[in-house]
């Protein structure tokens, strides 16, 4: 060997040697406890911008999540494998948070006032629905980078969307609050995403959901009687009134708070909505898509959730009456109980198979877990005005 290549060797060695001391002498983050995702799950802090990461079956937190802006009105999705969680924040605050490290990975302000979000069918791209400026916006899951900017709306006029899930065939779909129409977003190229408007749907679509299969796309209507539902299953897409009649020549009450059309239960081939501005749930045939029944509450509800097994649903309520729950029989179509948790019962979350319930009490800063057999409290840990709780098992369902 020449003395020039010696040299030559010797230098790059010195050089690789001292990397590799730099590299050991860096600080390592811990690894994360060896664990599962599927027992996992957040709490919202909606008043001081952190959320809880639970851990189901201990029925306890693990820790806190802190710096994610304003969660007046957050929601959440979570990664395929459930070991992140994509945390939408009224603020138009996007935060990617890792529940094993318990840290939050990434975060980004993409808009003014944000309403939710979801994630696609294959995990890939995160799309948020705005209310300022009005629009969805796509971006990349894994860092976070822009894709695609939707306006809704005109120039002079956006719109605020509202009821964005997400549907298979890397689509989603949302509801423009001013504009009255759906959008079925095709993100199979999510930097150039195919738009299919439809228009005319019914005035001020307030919300939405998806059923469990991906087929019907149901959006609650705020400025008349009815609901729009638009078929994803056929090739030309079409919105249709269904229930039109409801309510009619009726006075609805005052809207003290807006009912959630997400919080809604399929069992025994019917759907139970919260109605809005009345103290009933509205029970739908899922077949001829006709009233089937009422079913009278105590107060206006907010969410109608039905435990996993069809059998019972939970319903809350919006003022005066949300200190309390009520289970609604689905076979009966009667009230067989009612607690009284505490102030401000806000959401609620079965566990995967319904063996328990979270609920988050705002104003009594406090979470607790019932037994949804004998409906015996079991747990209760203190958080600060928590609202949101949302488990890791919805990473494996539609429109959630």
């Amino acid at each position: 060997m020449s003395i020039l290549r010696l040299n030559n060797f010797v230098a790059i060695a010195a050089i690789f040697a001292s990397l590799t001391a730099a590299c050991s002498a860096r600080p390592t983050l811990p690894e994360p406890e060896l664990r599962g995702t599927g027992d996992l799950g957040i709490v919202v802090e909606r008043a001081t911008g952190s959320v809880i990461v639970i851990d189901t079956t201990a029925q306890s937190p693990l820790g806190r999540i802190k710096g994610l802006g304003d969660l007046s009105h957050a929601s959440a999705v979570f990664s395929r494998d459930g070991r992140y969680v994509f945390v939408f924040g009224r603020d138009g605050g996007l935060s990617k948070l890792d529940l094993l490290r318990r840290e939050l990975v990434a975060r980004t302000i993409q808009a003014g006032n944000a309403i939710g979000g979801a994630i696609s069918q294959d995990g890939k791209v995160v799309a948020v629905s705005n209310y300022d400026p009005g629009g969805i916006r796509l971006f990349d899951a894994a860092t976070l980078a822009p894709l695609a900017d939707l306006p809704a709306g005109s120039a002079d006029a956006r719109s605020k969307v509202v009821g964005l899930v997400d549907a298979p065939g890397r689509r989603f779909v949302a509801s423009l609050f001013d504009a009255g129409e759906i959008w079925i977003v095709d993100a199979t190229n999510p930097n150039l995403p195919d738009v299919t408007r439809l228009t005319n749907i019914g005035k001020n679509p307030y919300d939405a959901l998806i059923t469990p299969d991906g087929r019907f796309y149901l959006a609650g209507l705020f400025g008349e009687d009815g609901i729009a539902k638009v078929d994803l299953w056929q090739q030309e897409l079409r919105a249709e009134t269904i229930l039109p009649n409801y309510g009619k020549g009726e006075q609805r009450l005052p809207v003290y708070k807006m009912p959630h059309m997400e919080g809604w239960a399929e069992a025994g081939g019917r759907l139970f909505l919260p109605a809005v501005g009345r103290h009933e749930l509205l029970v739908v045939a899922s077949d001829t898509w006709q009233e089937a029944g009422r079913v009278a509450l105590a107060g206006q509800p907010i969410f109608a959730i039905a435990r996993p097994d069809g059998r019972y649903i939970w319903v809350n309520f919006s003022l005066p009456h949300n200190d309390r729950i009520q289970i609604v029989d689905t076979q009966t179509l009667t009230i067989v109980r009612e607690l009284e948790p505490g102030p401000g019962v806000l959401h609620m979350e079965f566990t995967p198979r319904g063996e328990h319930v979270w609920v988050s009490l705002r104003d009594a800063d406090v979470v607790k877990v019932y037994d949804t057999e004998t409906f015996a409290e079991l747990a209760s840990f203190p958080a600060a005005t928590p609202s949101g709780i949302f488990m890791t098992w919805r990473a494996g369902r539609i429109g959630l």
